[in-house]
């Protein structure tokens, strides 16, 4: 159970975040700043009960890795789910939700998929580098690492597909209405695949690695 609070308490922050830097507007670089520091502090919070998760398309790409157990896999996602959900009824209460939801066009869909996958891939492949592989165990960097990802990623390509790179998160901003929630599918097709892929490409660079 510790585990799995340990995964709701650190994707609502994270999502709290998003919610309270983005809605009211906050100027600049303060938002990804914000929310990449957000995901840094709470991986490094939750990362010695749970690993650190805070993302579903991550527990797949760690699972798959073989580094999660299976019968962890769905509570840790109900667990975020949930999380993302709480965040965003928080978020409404503290500053209602967006005026006006970001729509992506049908011609941009896939650019917004190539994105949301290409930045969750990006993600899922640092965590299972930094935070998983025998190679860097026991380092003390992989929450700056995972943390500084995201914020890489928002600063790339959040005007593109609003820089989820995290189902939960998806589900969170459609609540939240910074996206149009019937456009969340994008997120999380893109995501899990993303999350897959690196799984994949972990396995196949790093063989010796069980």
């Amino acid at each position: 159970m510790k585990k799995y609070i340990a995964e709701f308490i650190g994707t609502f922050f994270l999502v709290l975040t998003i919610g309270c830097t983005v809605i009211p507007g906050a100027a600049g670089v303060i938002a990804p700043l914000a929310i990449g520091s957000a995901l840094m502090v709470m991986v490094y919070a939750a990362g010695h009960i749970s690993g650190g998760h805070l993302n579903p398309a991550v527990t797949l790409a760690v699972w798959l890795r073989g580094r999660c157990d299976t019968k962890d896999v769905v509570p840790y996602i109900i667990s975020q789910v949930a999380a993302a959900s709480l965040a965003a009824m928080v978020v409404g209460f503290l500053y209602g939700t967006a005026k006006a939801p970001m729509v992506i066009a049908s011609a941009d869909v896939p650019k917004a998929l190539l994105a949301e996958f290409l930045f969750t891939f990006a993600l899922a492949y640092v965590v299972l580098n930094s935070a998983t592989a025998k190679g860097t165990a026991n380092n003390s960097f992989y929450g700056l690492a995972i943390g500084f990802t995201v914020m890489t990623g928002a600063f790339a390509v959040g005007g593109i597909s609003g820089g989820a790179f995290n189902p939960a998160v998806a589900v969170g901003i459609g609540l939240m209405k910074l996206v149009n929630l019937s456009q969340i599918w994008i997120h999380i097709v893109a995501d899990l695949a993303g999350g897959a892929a690196a799984a994949v490409i972990f396995k196949l660079c790093n063989a010796e690695d069980k």
